[in-house]
């Protein structure tokens, strides 16, 4: 009977992905705006729906690029916007 292969430890890369993203932090890749926040759940609930009013999502293509939630339960979570409405 074959054994099935246990998943990868990812830890390494975790770690290599929080360096870059600190060492990025604030940059502008290419033309869209990134901010990113580690909150409680409710609390990102308000901070992405403040972005979605001051940024809508038709003029700014404002969207949640991506989110995860942390050991502790709080959702981290990264905000991508236009820097401009045309």
């Amino acid at each position: 009977m074959a054994r099935i292969p246990r998943p990868p430890n990812l830890d390494g890369l975790k770690q290599q992905i929080a360096r870059h993203r600190q060492q990025n932090a604030g940059r502008r890749d290419g033309q869209f705006v990134r901010e990113t926040f580690c909150l409680p759940r409710e609390a990102a609930r308000v901070k992405a729906r403040e972005w979605f009013d001051a940024f809508p999502k038709a003029a700014y293509w404002t969207t949640v690029e991506s989110w995860r939630q942390t050991d502790t339960g709080d959702i981290e979570f990264t905000m991508r916007r236009l820097p401009t409405a045309d």
